[in-house]
């Protein structure tokens, strides 16, 4: 990374490179992108020489624009968004790619040899350009990227195929702001990507931003329909439809000893009036030592129910019935758990993403955990600032009121959920750092934690 020309902007250096290439035309037109280079070349031999170069792997996508090209403009000179790209594929090792697997010397050498004009020349710097980013899309999909549980595959980010590649880039409203953006990737990444080739970061923060990088790459390009982001570093969680923001709120998340998990899922049902089903490890605290010391009335005092098992049909319990000295030798197991009310952990509902490592979302009747800075409290789970809110946007109107426990009710649609843990994120022009609260910048490797909850 010696040679980073980490003084400048990164966008002005790459702009740089295209105007000592010659690649940016004077023509204003030349830098519209899709809008320009989806019109027909004013010379019919540029797309019969595109057409006869173009190799099986990018068939498909010429084919299907009638050999139309992407890189160059109308006026047929090369659009500067292919020299924005070739400066992306140089500084490949800030993604964890080696740039000579890129080769980027056969685009620098067939973008130079366009300036040309002739058609010969221009076909080859076009094929060049989309060989060149089909590599570079697959190459960034397909690098090193930070630990994270996906409930299904497709949840995960996919190394596009060259068609798919290049029909995404096609299809944005300027491709030299789709490259800027790099929109293959999550928003998060460029921001971070761009903030190496500035000055102003030490070393340390440099580390960060490039583990930060690591756990953006875990994470899929914004698609189309709603998702939730939640951010366990800054424990704050984000509604959005598409790439337009819904909504925010605060949360409560994970301790460091029982840490909330990088993950994905689908929110799939909510439970109006949930039980709060008390972790084994908890039983001795709020419920067995409580007993011993206070007698067995305390169980019904408490607000909690006892059962014989973990099975949905398991019986009830008398607690007068319990023998608690076998239970606090754990030689009895024992199932507790809370009965709704105002009172409840869960508070008054909880959204669920079936997953095996039982974490979900829930409200919360500790409102004055929402008010700290720092929300590191809860045994795994995402306890909710604006719970009823959340519910209303998924749903599409308001929760239902239910009198029984344990009302489930249907999503419309299942929605994406991603949980990752940002120590360095994009904050308008800036990047915002905050604690490491997990250890997770120092430990590379996910870090082990007990069964969250």
């Amino acid at each position: 990374m010696s040679d980073w020309p980490r003084s400048k902007n990164l966008n002005a250096w790459l702009l740089c490179i295209a105007l000592a290439m010659g690649a940016v035309a004077a023509n204003p037109a030349q830098a519209r992108g899709p809008a320009a280079a989806s019109e027909p070349a004013s010379d019919r031999g540029l797309r019969a020489e595109i057409g006869k170069r173009v190799g099986k792997d990018l068939r498909g996508f010429y084919a299907a624009r009638g050999n139309r090209p992407l890189w160059i403009g109308a006026d047929g000179r090369v659009l500067s968004a292919a020299a924005i790209l070739l400066g992306q594929i140089e500084t490949a090792e800030l993604d964890g790619v080696k740039p000579k697997s890129l080769k980027p010397s056969n685009l620098k050498d067939a973008l130079a040899d366009a300036r040309a004009g002739d058609v010969e020349s221009l076909a080859k710097a076009e094929l060049t350009a989309s060989q060149a980013y089909v590599r570079f899309v697959q190459a960034l999909r397909k690098a090193p990227h930070a630990p994270m549980i996906y409930e299904t595959e497709a949840l995960a980010p996919v190394v596009p195929t060259p068609n798919a590649a290049l029909q995404r880039a096609a299809s944005a409203k300027a491709l030299i702001g789709y490259l800027q953006d790099m929109g293959w990737m999550h928003p998060f990444y460029a921001p971070l990507r761009a903030a190496l080739g500035k000055p102003g970061y030490s070393a340390e923060q440099r580390q960060v931003i490039q583990l930060n990088m690591e756990r953006v790459r875990a994470l899929p390009p914004i698609a189309e329909g709603r998702w939730v982001l939640v951010d366990a570093a800054s424990a704050r969680l984000w509604m959005y439809d598409g790439s337009r923001l819904a909504g925010t709120m605060k949360v409560v998340v994970g301790k460091p000893e029982t840490q909330t998990p990088a993950m994905a899922g689908f929110l799939r049902y909510a439970i109006v009036n949930p039980y709060w089903n008390l972790p084994d490890d908890l039983m001795p605290s709020r419920i067995t030592e409580k007993v011993i010391a206070n007698g067995p009335g305390y169980v019904k005092a408490g607000g909690y129910q006892l059962l014989a098992s973990w099975d949905d049909d398991a019986p009830v319990l008398d607690p007068a019935k319990v023998d608690w000295q076998a239970v606090a030798a754990r030689q009895q197991p024992l199932r507790a758990r809370q009965l709704p009310g105002p009172g409840n952990f869960m508070g008054a509902v909880k959204f669920m993403f079936p997953n095996e490592q039982g974490i979900y979302l829930h409200d919360t009747p500790e409102r004055d955990l929402l008010t700290k800075e720092a929300r590191f409290y809860s045994n795994g789970c995402v306890r909710l600032e604006q719970a009823s809110k959340l519910g209303r946007w998924l749903l599409g109107k308001p929760l239902p009121r239910s009198k029984t426990p344990e009302k489930r009710v249907e999503l419309p649609v299942p929605v994406p959920i991603y949980i990752t843990y940002l120590t360095a994120a994009p904050e308008g022009a800036t990047i915002r750092f905050r604690p490491d609260t997990y250890g997770r910048d120092t430990v590379r490797t996910q870090v082990a934690v007990q069964q969250p909850r």
